[in-house]
């Protein structure tokens, strides 16, 4: 690990230029992952990262991309890749203002915008791609995105595009840039596939860790609430009115209820909204004006209650967060301690509440073991002292990962719901991987049409995943599996 400790931007080696960058947007001394990292880039050597959201890691990259691009080259010489569109647009604005100054052409492409736009904006110039994984491949195909000449690649967020089943599409990508290329990876965790892909891609890597102070949370009282799926929208009434009461609503108190789709966030966001709350919905099929616009409202105090999906959510930081609530139970244990550390920020105390299914206990249990602590059921009233929370940073969370091998025979299932119902490719990896324990390499071949959805599983796993999955809620639904025949992957 490397053990530069500078004080100043100046001392890392960053050209005037961004520098000056810098300090206009007031940025005054490098975070401990930018001290460490930026020489290290800066050097031209590979680095792996394994940060969280708000250390700071977009400028530990950002800023050396920046000393690397001739702004004179009318080429495509930096890809940033990244797991979701939010994130895509977030670290494209922040590379916008570290080459404020330098001449250097950002562009970001993602989906859900039109892809025209972002084709004329490659043809006008662009040094800088930021960019979605399947975006990213669409352009490629239709030779829009050229990266011949791409000497440095940025994978941000890994372990969230290993989560959502994008891994495959990702070494695609890197098997089209330069062998010459200089690659930095960011990821909050280390699984076992990002480790693989890591020493496939990279070349003697150093390695940068940085533990944030969001993944220790000692000022997070935590609570479960059991019950039953038609009741949950009355609990979730009676909970927002017992902890936003009228005086912690004038003290400034706001609340986040995490959902797993988008559907159910948009039905929440209806239900509370006829019960009399102030509360906005974020998620994933909002254009991208009406998410900006929820997120002025929610970070400027207008707007107390904040329905979001994960995806949506990611890179929130939100001090005056006072409550969580978990309508459904996390995926993973790394993604509820990624919830709760929405709250209890900047000194101050909060509270997150988890509402349990009868069919959920198993999912609790493991996220207790992976705190090391019992979460105390909720009752309205009592008040509870903080959890300590620790989160290890190098303990993936998901169960009983098995090794695949290169010529395995896979299964081939059916799943009996659909786009209909709310299903999406990450919803189907998510709860395969939470409920039967595979990584999310083994979870191949998604294909989610109308009424039915299809994915390929090892075929000595199969039976297990189809017993995980009946009878699970996906989407807003419990769809049944069926196995529809072999297939020998090569």
């Amino acid at each position: 690990m490397s053990t530069v400790m500078a004080k100043t931007f100046a001392e890392l080696g960053l050209s005037e230029s961004t520098q000056q960058a810098l300090r206009d947007v007031g940025y005054e001394s490098p975070s401990p992952i930018q001290e460490q990292a930026i020489p290290e880039l800066l050097q031209g050597h590979d680095v792996i990262g394994q940060a969280q959201t708000g250390t700071g890691k977009t400028a530990a990259f950002g800023l050396p991309i920046m000393e690397y691009i001739d702004a004179s080259e009318q080429s495509v010489q930096a890809l940033v890749l990244t797991p979701t569109r939010e994130l895509c647009i977030q670290v494209t604005q922040a590379l916008r203002t570290y080459g404020a100054h330098s001449g250097v052409d950002v562009v970001a492409v993602f989906g859900g915008a039109p892809i025209r736009t972002q084709q004329a904006q490659l043809r006008a110039g662009g040094h800088v791609v930021v960019g979605t994984v399947g975006r990213v491949l669409d352009l490629i195909s239709r030779h829009s995105l050229v990266l011949h000449d791409c000497r440095f690649v940025v994978l941000d967020e890994a372990d969230e595009m290993l989560d959502l089943g994008f891994l495959e599409d990702v070494e695609k990508i890197l098997s089209l840039t330069p062998s010459s290329r200089q690659t930095a990876l960011f990821s909050a965790t280390m699984p076992p596939p990002i480790r693989k892909l890591a020493d496939h891609y990279m070349y003697d890597p150093t390695i940068v860790q940085v533990e944030a102070a969001t993944l220790t949370i000692d000022t997070v009282a935590q609570f479960q609430l059991p019950v039953e799926v038609k009741e949950k929208p009355d609990k979730l009434v009676e909970v927002l009115k017992a902890e936003m009461s009228p005086q912690a609503l004038a003290d400034g108190a706001q609340a986040i209820v995490f959902v797993r789709t988008k559907i159910r966030c948009e039905q929440l966001f209806r239900t509370l909204r006829d019960r009399g709350m102030n509360v906005r919905a974020l998620h994933g099929d909002m254009s991208q004006g009406s998410r900006d616009g929820v997120m002025l409202a929610f970070k400027g105090g207008r707007v107390p209650i904040l329905v979001a999906t994960d995806v949506a959510a990611r890179g929130l930081d939100i001090s005056t967060v006072t409550v969580v609530v978990n309508y459904d139970v996390p995926t993973s244990p790394d993604t509820y301690v990624h919830r709760i550390g929405r709250t209890g920020r900047v000194g101050r105390s909060g509270r997150a509440i988890t509402f349990v299914e009868r069919r959920q206990s198993g999912e609790l249990e493991a996220i207790e073991r992976h705190i090391g602590t019992n979460v105390a059921r909720w009752e309205q009233g009592v008040v509870a002292a903080p959890t300590p929370v620790r989160e290890r940073p190098r303990r993936h969370s998901k169960p009983r990962i098995s090794p695949r091998h290169d010529h395995e025979t896979y299964a081939k299932l059916v799943l009996g719901g659909g786009s209909a119902e709310g299903l999406s490719v990450a919803d189907i990896v998510a709860s395969v991987t939470s409920s039967a324990g595979l990584d999310g390499e083994a979870v191949r071949d998604v294909l989610v049409l109308e009424r039915f959805s299809f994915l390929s599983v090892p075929e000595a796993e199969a039976e297990r995943v189809i017993a995980a999955l009946n009878g699970r809620e996906i989407g807003s639904k419990s769809p049944q599996a069926v196995s529809l025949g072999r297939v020998k992957r090569k």
